[in-house]
C-alpha cells in the first residue's frame, strides 16, 4: 500500500543527523507493516497531482499554526477536502490532526492553558496510551463528522475518527525521547516554560505506547472501504 507523506513542517537542522526527518520518523514508526512510502514536501509547495496518486495520505506536524497565513495552508486544506470526498484516508499527526479539522469546518487556536511537552497519558476509550506531545495549538471545536476517540485532562480533542476516512492524534506517536530532548535544546528554549521543560526531562525515561499507535494507523489504512473518483 503506498502511502503519501504530505511534511508539513521540517525537523531542526542539528537533529536530522541523529533523528532524520519528519517523514524518516514516520517510516520508521511504519516500518514493518506493509507500506511504500512517497514524500511530498507540502510546506515548499510541492503538492501531488491529485488525491489518487496514493492509496492513502498522512500529514505530519509542523511548527506553524493552522490558522496562521503561509502559502501552503490554503491549498493543503483545499487538498484534504477533496481526498476526504473521494474517501481516501488520511491520517493526520500534530499539526496534521489539526489541519484536516480546520479544513473540514472544526476550528484550531493557541490553547490558553499553555504547551503539553513530552510523555503524556491518553484515554483512549478507557485505555491508557502513553505518547510524546510537543504543542500549544489545540482542536477547540469540532467538525462535523468528527467523533472523539482520546482525551485527556489537558487536550480534550486527543484524537478524532472521520469514518473510514480520516484518524487523527494530536500527540507525537513518531517522536522519540531523544528528539523531544532535542527539540527542548533547540526549540523550546526562551518559548516554553522552563519548568514544563524540567518536568518533561524527567519523564524522558519513561515508555511509550508509539507502537500501539502505529497499529491503529496501519488498521485504519488498510480496512476495506469503497474508492470514489
Amino acid at each position: 500500500m503506498l502511502i503519501g507523506i504530505l511534511q508539513t513542517g521540517h525537523a531542526p537542522d542539528a537533529l536530522v543527523a541523529q533523528s532524520g526527518t519528519y517523514p524518516d520518523m514516520f517510516r520508521n514508526l511504519l516500518a514493518g507493516r506493509g507500506f511504500t512510502f512517497r514524500d511530498y514536501a507540502v510546506v515548499d509547495m510541492q503538492f501531488p497531482a491529485d488525491v489518487h496518486d496514493c492509496d492513502g495520505w498522512l500529514l505530519t506536524g509542523s511548527r506553524h499554526g493552522a490558522y496562521e497565513d503561509h502559502p501552503f495552508i490554503a491549498p493543503l486544506e483545499a487538498f484534504i477536502r477533496r481526498a476526504y470526498a473521494a474517501h481516501v484516508p488520511m491520517v493526520g499527526i500534530c499539526f496534521g490532526h489539526q489541519i484536516i479539522a480546520q479544513a473540514l469546518g472544526g476550528k484550531v487556536e493557541k490553547f490558553a492553558g499553555g504547551w503539553s511537552v513530552g510523555a503524556q497519558d491518553y484515554d483512549f476509550g478507557g485505555e491508557t496510551i502513553r505518547l510524546n506531545a510537543w504543542h500549544q495549538d489545540q482542536v477547540t471545536a469540532l467538525p462535523p463528522g468528527a467523533q472523539v476517540v482520546a482525551t485527556s485532562p489537558f487536550c480534550t480533542h486527543a484524537a478524532l475518527a472521520y469514518g473510514d476516512r480520516a484518524y487523527t492524534v494530536q500527540a507525537h506517536p513518531e517522536f522519540s525521547s531523544d528528539f523531544v530532548s532535542g527539540l527542548m535544546d533547540k526549540r523550546g528554549k526562551g518559548v516554553v516554560p522552563e519548568a514544563l521543560m524540567d518536568a518533561a526531562r524527567d519523564r524522558l525515561d519513561q515508555p511509550l505506547d508509539d507502537q500501539t499507535i502505529a497499529a491503529r494507523i496501519a488498521a485504519f489504512f488498510k480496512a476495506p472501504r469503497g474508492q470514489k473518483r
